[in-house]
């Protein structure tokens, strides 16, 4: 039996049992291993969770719905990380026609392919890196594919791990300068959209920075904490936007794509930053 020791705090850990190892390597970027856990085949950079077959729809809806209902339009989507896949298959699903997935970890990408049960499979993603179809995979640095393209983008969805205290190379695609230049490639009425990290108290210093940089740099910031996971999401439009709640609300019966895990309730009531998040600006 391996186990997983994942942080979540000082001096707070969990303990992930794993009886059987698919993968275990360390590629360019990262320690990654996938194995079977108790949620089914899951996902382990740098010995934190990435997803898992249980709740990885919960995440990845969570991550994209409220932007898919943001949006003036849902026709090109720009993805940085999220090596699964998933949310690019969401985004086609809504009615995108092109959606540009940038990661920096080919590796990575492609062992997620090989051997997850969510997110692309290996055709499709051999498809993807052809540019044979809406998904348009490059294996690039974020940083710089956001510096030189000049496309524009009704989505620009980030998905990392999370920011580190430490020096880490990704460090960088949350500052403020990554996020200006993620709204400069918008199109009118586009939205970013940035995994921010843990809303409990005991972790969330990386959603209180967020918080705080999205005000900074965006006219509107809206708040998406998952009521059935651990991680909350930022959504970020250039202009002032009022009532993005019920627009989010109003929008949900006609997006093209059904979500399996968020409704109109789940919309209001998670749409609400917690307290200490409220306060901290």
């Amino acid at each position: 039996m391996t186990t997983i020791v994942e942080p979540l705090g000082a001096g707070m850990t969990r303990v992930w049992q794993m009886p059987e190892v698919i993968v275990d390597t360390r590629t360019q970027f990262q320690h990654l291993v996938i194995g079977r856990t108790a949620q089914g085949v899951s996902l382990f950079c740098d010995d934190d969770r990435q997803s898992t077959e249980f709740s990885q729809l919960t995440y990845h809806e969570a991550l994209l719905v409220p932007a898919l209902l943001l949006a003036a339009k849902v026709e090109r989507v720009l993805v940085v990380g999220s090596s699964e896949g998933v949310v690019s298959q969401i985004s086609v699903a809504a009615g995108a026609s092109v959606v540009d997935h940038v990661d920096i970890d080919r590796q990575a990408v492609e062992l997620c392919a090989q051997h997850l049960p969510y997110g692309y499979t290996p055709e499709e993603l051999e498809r993807a890196v052809a540019g044979d179809g809406p998904v348009r995979v490059h294996y690039a640095d974020g940083w710089q594919f956001l510096a030189e393209t000049t496309e524009k983008y009704d989505i620009v969805l980030v998905d990392l791990p999370d920011e580190r205290p430490e020096f880490a190379q990704h460090n960088r695609l949350y500052e403020e300068e990554f996020l200006t230049r993620c709204k400069s490639v918008l199109a009118p009425g586009g939205v970013v959209v940035c995994q921010a990290g843990c809303q409990t108290m005991w972790r969330n210093e990386t959603l209180l920075r967020s918080w705080r940089r999205f005000h900074e740099v965006f006219g509107t910031t809206v708040y998406y904490g998952s009521d059935e996971h651990e991680w909350a999401f930022l959504f970020g439009m250039a202009e002032e936007v009022p009532d993005t709640t019920e627009r989010m609300v109003a929008r949900l019966e006609t997006l093209p794509y059904r979500p399996e895990t968020i409704d109109a309730d789940a919309l209001r009531g998670c749409s609400v930053p917690p307290y200490r998040v409220r306060r901290s600006l």
